[in-house]
């Protein structure tokens, strides 16, 4: 496994963890396959950990600080504050005051087992609140000590700039993949103007990119993907083109879509890293796997031109998850 370079030096495999699935939204807990693949993630080279306080609530960090007792040396921790649950899935707020970032953060460091987060993102904007007063909070909190790196997550480019102007971002933390490319319009020339590296989270269209949900399977009730306009059944058959697209080129090169879907993502930069999530040995090694498949200009050429001939149908969340609690 090789490594890049975030923003301010931060070198981290070329490919990270997403551990939200190890608690909650796809399946059922299942806490001994989660550690097998977190220990198999660390021997393959993976040295990011993408958590966040909200998966489980607490459970995602309480899983990995478990992990890291052993482990700690050699791994980055990410983890996240700002999306508040209140009493259940459906009912969230956010909250990116200065106070909730300190008592988020003293929670997640108790949680996780260490003395300080490597890579500390605000998970989601608060509408009406500064970004120059979050910004501030976590100044504060990175000179004790407690956090070496600040984060963005689903952030404008606007906002971007003006956190980036109180203290420089290591990293903003969105959704980017072959069928959600929305970034690359402002948000990753800004990052890259500001030398702000970029974490490319669901680079598998949450699963669907691999050519697993077909419109003939049904999701699970308890699969948050159920609730997601992208994986309604009409939505789903329309959006088989990205797969069949994708499933071509993967049949060609003799690899598997999964692999072609992070390569793609990986071959958009230096400065970008994808956070391919799994609870999944299999799926694990597929993944990770995809850091030696090289895709030539030709190969990019001719995907971006056949998926700009295709518009996706559906909204990545619901509306409410659009207001900004979307995962």
């Amino acid at each position: 496994m090789n490594h890049r370079i975030l923003g301010n030096g931060l070198s981290v495999s070329s490919i990270g963890l997403g551990c939200m699935g190890m608690s909650e939204f796809y399946s059922p807990r299942d806490e001994e396959t989660s550690m097998q693949v977190l220990q198999r993630a660390v021997e393959l080279g993976v040295t990011m950990l993408d958590t966040a306080d909200m998966y489980g609530p607490h459970h995602n960090e309480e899983l990995i600080g478990r992990f890291l007792k052993s482990q700690r040396p050699n791994i980055k921790i990410a983890t996240k504050f700002g999306i508040v649950r209140n009493g259940g899935e459906q009912r969230r707020a956010i909250d990116n005051s200065p106070e909730y970032a300190r008592q988020s953060c003293e929670g997640s460091l108790k949680r996780l087992g260490i003395e300080q987060i490597d890579l500390y993102y605000v998970h989601r904007i608060e509408p009406g609140r500064p970004i120059e007063e979050t910004m501030q909070g976590l100044v504060d909190l990175k000179q004790e000590g407690k956090i070496a790196h600040i984060g963005l997550s689903e952030v404008n480019a606007d906002t971007l700039r003006r956190a980036h102007a109180v203290h420089p971002i290591t990293a903003v933390q969105s959704e980017y993949s072959l069928w959600t490319r929305d970034v690359e319009s402002e948000v990753l020339p800004v990052c890259r103007e500001l030398g702000i590296g970029f974490v490319a989270y669901s680079p598998l269209g949450r699963g669907f990119l691999t050519g697993r949900f077909q419109s003939s399977t049904a999701i699970e009730a308890s699969d948050f993907r159920a609730t997601l306009p992208r994986f309604q059944p009409e939505n789903a058959k329309k959006n088989e083109s990205f797969v069949s697209v994708i499933s071509e080129l993967a049949a060609q090169k003799k690899v598997t879509p999964a692999q072609i879907a992070i390569a793609w993502v990986l071959a958009q930069g230096d400065d970008i890293v994808p956070i391919p999530g799994t609870n999944s040995l299999r799926n694990l090694h597929d993944n990770i796997d995809a850091v030696n498949i090289k895709l030539t200009k030709a190969e990019l050429d001719m995907l971006s031109l056949k998926i700009s001939d295709i518009r996706v149908a559906g909204e990545r969340y619901t509306q409410e998850g659009m207001k900004g609690v979307g995962l």
